[in-house]
């Protein structure tokens, strides 16, 4: 039985009086500079106080029981949103994508799906997939091969041929628009997704002149790992930015001393960077673009992690990367088939030297509607699903039909209508940012308020890695979950019985984690990729192998909304039942599935 009262709740009353003022502030700040951010509390400043005040409030949306030992002490969901919104009272300004949502994605609702695990953007709305006109703006992927430098430098258009098609250039002029990317000073190249294009790069790239890779990931990615290897074969030196334990912020001086050279002869190379961990949520300044770009570096910006909108706050006219990734599927929550674009500057073009067919480029060919929505949907939810899935087949594909068929729906095909992006551009810059800072920082919030109970000192349920309550965060959060004797609970179990939940969320593995002398906390907190929690493996061949920590990582976009982060705080509370992960196992050899393992 649940202790709260909704009709009159002094938790809820409470939390009216300690933020009655309207003391969290909606006001959009960018990302910030990580000097600024480590200062963002200094007294005086406006931004600083109002930046503490949205943290204190967050801090206090849970009063005065900051911690819940069982789940059924939770407050309802309509008593914890009207609280939410009296701790954000701006939120309430966001309600059009709750609209859109509605109307738009009717889906979600439908099947009360939670979907946490998209990166990149949706093209279409899933309302699009209901029509049945014989044209529709969705497609299938015809895979080429085409020489790289060729066809940046000579053709530009997507085809490699010079000619392209009125659909495939329509989805290509809405998608740099909405990415404020010039036409006039780059080419888009679509490949069959991230890891494709950061292979492409990779084989293009002269590395075979002894230059150098820098990459800044906290975390294990299926696609820069491809990059590394193709890199490394071709003779580059292959180098990371390391993360200190336990805020996993960027180790700023061993970083700086990468990028920056005394000899005026050194080579340099690529340097990867994105502006944000889609694992942590982490943040990283823009100046280390710059720094690079001052120091020799050509550089490659992987904006896959950036919410909608949030390359409105770039400036490519100031930081003009060589390079940029972006990744897009078509439907949100419904099929996450699609495709990955990669940008190459004009001006850059020409140090793509090596005459080499490069394979993963693809070029775009339109199929009815009804036919896309036959698609499966695809929930691998491993890293690799991160990676955009994509129909197999080409032109001959049975589904697509005919060549002249297809060919026919290309000639007659409507204005191209990519209704996802239309709407994160109606909602806008500010409100999609403050909308998801809300959301994220009280999930946050909310699952460090779960302890166990009958534990001596309240041992915590979740552990939050990277950033936790912090005003200037991405709107993504890595945690793992603990058993009431503080055992980690093994991520791809709590995802497999979030996904019965009917809950989405990602598993990642954190890595180049730098610890300063706490030796026996490292020992305590790596584990090995392959060996699992292994502790008989030496710390050489530990290192070899490859250390970190496995971790559950939930990803918002601007669809979310305050059900599906309180759902997802309701589910993980359920692990404080100390019997409640027997049961789920008993439960999947009664249904006849396969054991889960702890």
């Amino acid at each position: 039985m649940n202790i709260y009262n909704t009709m009159q709740s002094p938790w809820l009353r409470d939390v009216s009086r300690a933020c009655s003022s309207g003391c969290c502030p909606n006001a959009f700040v960018g990302f910030p500079d990580s000097k600024a951010a480590l200062t963002s509390e200094i007294p005086g400043s406006a931004a600083a106080a109002s930046r503490h005040q949205f943290e204190v409030c967050t801090v206090n949306s849970l009063y005065p029981n900051s911690q819940f030992t069982n789940h059924e002490s939770l407050p309802p969901l309509e008593e914890s949103l009207s609280c939410f919104k009296k701790v954000y009272p701006r939120y309430s300004e966001t309600e059009q994508a709750d609209r859109i949502r509605a109307d738009e994605y009717n889906h979600l609702s439908l099947s009360k799906h939670v979907c946490l695990d998209y990166i990149g953007h949706g093209l279409f709305a899933y309302s699009q997939l209901q029509t049945q006109h014989p044209e529709s703006t969705f497609f299938d992927i015809s895979y080429k091969s085409v020489n790289l430098n060729s066809h940046v430098l000579h053709d530009g258009t997507g085809t490699g041929t010079g000619e392209e098609s009125e659909f495939q250039s329509g989805i290509r002029k809405r998608i740099m628009a909405f990415m404020n990317i010039s036409e006039t000073d780059y080419s888009m190249v679509l490949t069959a997704n991230q890891s494709s294009a950061f292979k492409l790069l990779s084989e293009c790239y002269p590395f075979q002149s002894g230059q150098n890779l820098v990459t800044v990931y906290d975390y294990q990615s299926e696609a820069v790992e491809v990059m590394i290897e193709s890199s490394k074969k071709r003779g580059a030196n292959v180098l990371s930015a390391d993360f200190s334990w336990p805020n996993l912020q960027i180790q700023t001086e061993k970083l700086r001393k990468k990028l920056v050279s005394k000899s005026k002869n050194k080579r340099r190379g690529l340097f990867v960077f994105p502006l944000q961990s889609w694992v942590t949520g982490s943040r990283y300044s823009y100046l280390w673009m710059s720094l690079a770009q001052e120091n020799g570096w050509h550089v490659l910006l992987d904006a896959s992690a950036l919410g909608a909108k949030d390359m409105e706050t770039l400036g490519l006219s100031i930081f003009n990367p060589d390079f940029l990734i972006c990744t897009f599927f078509m439907v949100f929550g419904q099929n996450p088939s699609g495709f990955c674009c990669l940008f190459i500057k004009k001006s850059s073009a020409e140090i793509l030297k090596v005459p080499a067919t490069s394979v993963g480029v693809v070029h775009l060919v339109p199929v009815p509607a009804r036919i896309v929505d036959e698609f499966p949907v695809q929930h691998d939810n491993d890293e690799s699903s991160r990676e955009l899935q994509t129909p197999q087949g080409t032109e001959q594909n049975s589904k697509t039909g005919s060549l002249s068929e297809i060919q026919q729906v290309m000639d007659t095909s409507p204005g191209i209508e990519c209704r996802s992006l239309d709407h994160a551009d109606s909602i806008g810059l500010i409100q999609i940012s403050s909308r998801t800072r809300n959301l994220i920082n009280w999930l946050v919030n909310a699952l460090m308020s779960l302890r166990h109970p009958n534990s001596e000192n309240g041992i915590p349920a979740v552990k939050i890695y990277g950033p936790k309550i912090v005003f200037d965060r991405g709107p993504a959060v890595a945690f793992n979950v603990f058993d009431w004797k503080g055992e980690r609970i093994d991520p791809a179990l709590v995802q497999k019985l979030a996904d019965r939940n009917n809950i989405s969320l990602s598993i990642g593995f954190l890595q180049h984690i730098w610890f300063s002398d706490k030796r026996e906390e490292k020992e305590l907190v790596l584990e090995t990729r392959t060996s699992g929690f292994e502790r008989t493996v030496s710390s050489k061949k530990r290192e070899k192998l490859g250390t970190g920590i496995p971790v559950v990582t939930a990803a918002l976009s601007f669809l979310t909304d305050f059900e599906d982060i309180y759902r997802v705080w309701a589910f993980v509370s359920r692990f404080l039942d100390a019997e409640f992960l027997e049961r789920e196992k008993w439960r999947y050899k009664a249904l006849n599935q396969k054991t889960l393992q702890v």
